[in-house]
C-alpha cells in the first residue's frame, strides 16, 4: 500500500514538471510570436506559425503511419472546434502583437471558467452555486485588468478576451469531438487554423503585402513553432501522468511566465489592479477545479 501511494505521488510530481515545462514553452512560444510580430504583418506571422506547426505536426502523424484526414475529422464538433480555434488564434495573436504580454495571459487563464460555464448552459452539465460564485469573481478579476470606463481603458484591451472566449468554445467543442482522433490530429488541425485565421486577417483587414521576413523575425517564428510544439508535447505528456486534479492546477504556472516574460523582456509594468485581477482569475480557477472533485 505504501509503495502504491509512493508511486502516485511521483507520478504526480513528474505530471507536474511536465505541465509546467508546458506552461514555460506556450508562454515563451507568445513572446516570440509577440517579437516577431514587431517587423512583420500580423497576418504574415500566423501564416508561416501555423504552416510551421502544421508541417510539424504532420511529420509526426506520417512517421506513426497515421492519416492525415481520418473521416472524422469533417464531423460537426470538429468543424464547430476548427471555427472556434480560429476565433481564438486570431484574437489572441492580436493581442499578443498589440498589448500587453501580460495582461493577455492573465485573462487567457479565465478561459477554464468560461468553459464551465458554457458546460452549465450550453450542455445542460450540473454546475453549484459555490462553482457559479468562483465564475463570477474570475470574471469581475477579468473586468478589474481589462477596466471598462476607466481612464486607461483601451479598446484593444478586448482582443484578449475574444481569445479567451474563442478559446473556451474551442475547448468545449473539444468535449465532443470523435474520441478516435488522436492528440497529433487535433494539433494539425489547430494549427492549420492559424493559416485560416491568418490569411483572412489578412485580406479582409489588415492588407499589408508579405515580404521577406529579417533574420531575426524569422529565428522568432522559428522559436515559437519549436516552443509550441514542444508545450503541445509536453501538455499530452503531463495529462497523461498522474492525476488529472493533482497536475491540473499547474496550468496556472503560465501566469507567472508570461508576466515574468512582459515584464522583464518587453519592459512592461504592472499594477494593482493587475495583480488583484490575477489573484482572482487563479484563485477561483482552483476553486473550479477542487469543486469539480467533490461536488457541483
Amino acid at each position: 500500500m505504501t509503495s502504491h501511494i509512493a508511486t502516485d505521488r511521483a507520478a504526480n510530481r513528474l505530471g507536474a514538471l511536465f505541465m509546467v515545462a508546458a506552461m514555460a514553452g506556450f508562454a515563451v512560444e507568445d513572446a516570440f510570436l509577440k517579437a516577431a510580430a514587431q517587423s512583420l504583418p500580423i497576418a504574415q506571422v500566423m501564416v508561416l506559425f501555423g504552416a510551421g506547426g502544421a508541417m510539424v505536426f504532420s511529420l509526426w502523424l506520417r512517421a506513426k503511419s497515421q492519416p492525415l484526414a481520418p473521416t472524422e475529422v469533417v464531423s460537426r464538433p470538429m468543424q464547430v472546434r476548427v471555427v472556434f480555434e480560429i476565433i481564438g488564434r486570431l484574437f489572441f495573436t492580436l493581442s499578443l502583437a498589440l498589448t500587453a504580454l501580460s495582461s493577455t495571459t492573465v485573462i487567457l487563464q479565465a478561459t477554464p471558467l468560461v468553459v464551465v460555464a458554457f458546460a452549465a448552459l450550453v450542455l445542460g452539465e450540473k454546475v453549484g452555486w459555490r462553482r457559479w460564485l468562483a465564475i463570477a469573481i474570475g470574471l469581475i478579476g477579468v473586468v478589474l485588468i481589462v477596466r471598462p470606463g476607466g481612464d486607461s481603458f483601451s479598446w484593444l484591451s478586448l482582443l484578449a478576451v475574444a481569445g479567451m472566449l474563442g478559446f473556451a468554445g474551442r475547448d468545449l467543442a473539444s468535449r465532443a469531438a470523435p474520441a478516435s482522433l488522436s492528440t497529433a490530429v487535433l494539433g494539425l488541425y489547430g494549427f492549420l487554423a492559424i493559416v485560416v485565421a491568418g490569411a483572412a486577417y489578412g485580406v479582409i483587414w489588415e492588407q499589408v503585402p508579405f515580404h521577406t521576413p529579417p533574420p531575426m523575425a524569422l529565428l522568432s517564428v522559428v522559436g515559437a513553432v519549436a516552443c509550441g510544439v514542444f508545450a503541445y508535447s509536453a501538455l499530452m505528456r503531463a495529462m497523461r501522468t498522474g492525476e488529472v486534479s493533482a497536475v491540473t492546477p499547474f496550468r496556472y504556472s503560465r501566469l507567472l511566465f508570461g508576466v515574468a516574460l512582459g515584464v522583464v523582456v518587453f519592459g512592461e509594468r504592472l499594477d494593482s489592479f493587475m495583480l488583484i485581477g490575477s489573484a482572482l482569475i487563479v484563485l477561483s480557477g482552483l476553486v473550479i477545479m477542487w469543486r469539480g472533485r467533490t461536488a457541483s
